[in-house]
């Protein structure tokens, strides 16, 4: 298969392809370090104003890397691509049941089994383990949201998707 894609010229595309969403991924979590400390707002989704866990995530997304999430925690999960646990990257959703309902809170994955959000009321924008008990108890599953898809403006895709959970 290598070979057939080196022959076609798609080998390179794709290294490239791959390269570019690295640093991207990169890029997004290098720049939400950069609001540690900003408090907890509900309904909050600037740094003036602070930040509820979804309005953080889609925040960093819009700054980063261009695409417009949905505003509500589920409605996020709704509309990114479910992955395992163990296939968790730097940049990918990762969503906890704080509420006692399904995909409450959302945070964004930063490596070493650790996430950057704006975690509640009193709280600021931090770096927790998911290891730890409060957050592994309540682990609902990780999202990876796609940055490209043929023919569809990646913002209109994700703006449009009703939250349709199972």
């Amino acid at each position: 298969m290598d070979q057939l894609l080196k022959n076609k010229g798609l080998l390179a595309r794709i290294d490239h392809v791959r390269q570019s969403v690295g640093e991207k991924a990169s890029e997004l979590v290098f720049t939400a370090m950069g609001f540690l400390g900003v408090p907890y707002r509900r309904g909050g989704n600037t740094v003036e104003s602070g930040f509820d866990c979804s309005g953080f995530v889609r925040a960093m997304y819009q700054q980063t890397v261009g695409l417009i999430l949905p505003r509500k925690a589920e409605q996020q999960a709704a509309a990114t691509e479910k992955i395992e646990r163990a296939e968790l990257q730097p940049g990918d959703l990762v969503f906890f049941n704080t509420m006692r309902r399904a995909f409450s809170h959302v945070g964004i994955y930063v490596g070493e089994g650790k996430f950057i959000h704006s975690p509640k009321p009193g709280g600021e924008v931090r770096v927790e383990d998911m290891g730890g008990s409060y957050w592994s108890r309540r682990f609902d599953g990780a999202r990876r949201v796609q940055t490209s898809q043929p023919d569809i403006p990646t913002t209109q895709v994700l703006q449009t998707v009703e939250p349709t959970l199972h």
